[in-house]
């Protein structure tokens, strides 16, 4: 026969919220009330009845992160893998497990429907999008990463815009000829859904001041944006296909390091050095990009910093706790993938 907290509570000499106390949330009983309780727990092979444990805690012990892709796409991106370890680490440290909700039949809002959690943490998703209005409606406590800062949502994230704005104003000192912009693409596969993430516009925006005081814009002849998939490949695709044109570009500028090392293997197959004859520059400042050859100029943010940061406030208001938006610093690395400035 199964063992039950009361047969482990007459075993041990203690009130059925005591053994429960030891299971659930052990700070409430000393520690040797504790350990004499688990060790009964372990002699009668005693394991707690997930859905008692829920209707009893009210807590389902699982933190949500919503996926802006796949979980195979996301996962061919070290920036992203480095925040999902950041947010992981704070899972364990509270004793909690991590869900990730990957879109459902290409809609983010789908995977927010049927999730089975007790706080959410988004990426990359903006305060218009409806999967916010549905956690405000229903009441889910969340944070978002590398959204806007608003009163309805506590953002976590680095100043996009004005660290585009950096370092394309650098870009601009080398005196490019041309310049190639690799954005990614969208995210959500269904039209009902923003189609440009929050982080893409923002920089595009820095792009474009800075494009804007050399007299230039992200529509001039000598800037072309096109989309890759934000992955090695897919840099490497589009570096294919940017310098094979009669046109190509002397610098390309990619949205993320991983698509901009892709570039990189672009060139060595069209025999081009870099940076003697293209420059390349990418964003995040993955250990990756710090060891090619030559190493990557980059905007570097604290990828797995964002994640612990993001993790720690959604448990904090879902706790109970109040929580403020926070900007971590960024940093433009300048490396030898880039000519110098003239």
């Amino acid at each position: 026969m199964r063992a039950t907290i009361k047969d482990i509570a007459s075993r041990a000499g203690v009130s059925k919220t005591t053994v429960s106390f030891a299971l659930n949330n052990p700070k409430r009983i000393s520690r040797e009330t504790y350990e004499k309780i688990m060790a009964i727990v372990n002699e009668l092979g005693y394991f707690p009845n997930p859905v008692a444990r829920t209707l009893t805690t009210k807590r389902l012990g699982a933190l949500g992160l919503l996926l802006p892709q796949p979980i195979s796409e996301v996962m061919n991106n070290p920036h992203l893998c480095d925040v999902i370890s950041g947010i992981g680490e704070e899972c364990d440290k509270h004793e909690i497990s991590l869900t990730m909700l990957p879109p459902v039949q290409g809609k983010i809002i789908e995977a927010a429907r049927r999730a089975f959690v007790d706080a959410i943490v988004t990426i990359g998703v903006g305060p218009e999008h409806e999967v916010i209005d549905f956690l405000i409606q229903h009441r889910v406590p969340f944070v978002t990463i590398d959204s806007e800062e608003t009163d309805a949502a506590v953002n976590i994230g680095i100043q996009h815009e004005q660290a585009a704005y950096d370092l394309m104003r650098y870009i601009l000192s080398t005196q490019p000829s041309k310049i190639a912009v690799l954005c990614l693409k969208p995210d959500a596969k269904n039209h009902a859904e923003r189609s440009r993430s929050v982080v893409l516009e923002k920089r595009l925006d820095g792009f474009s001041r800075a494009l804007g005081e050399f007299g230039l814009s992200l529509r001039s002849d000598r800037v072309r944006v096109i989309e890759a998939e934000g992955s090695f490949e897919g840099g490497r695709v589009a570096g294919q296909s940017l310098l094979g044109d009669s046109d190509k570009p002397d610098t390309i500028v990619a949205m993320a390091d991983i698509v901009a090392l892709g570039v990189y293997t672009a060139a060595n197959e069209h025999g081009i050095l870099i940076p003697d004859q293209l420059s390349i520059a990418g964003f995040d400042d993955i250990v990756l990009g710090r060891f090619a050859r030559p190493s990557l100029t980059t905007i570097h943010q604290p990828a797995k910093e964002k994640g612990v940061k993001a993790a720690s406030l959604a448990i904090d208001i879902l706790n109970g706790g109040k929580a403020e938006h926070f900007n971590f610093p960024y940093t433009l690395e300048i490396r030898g993938s880039t000519k110098p400035a003239r």
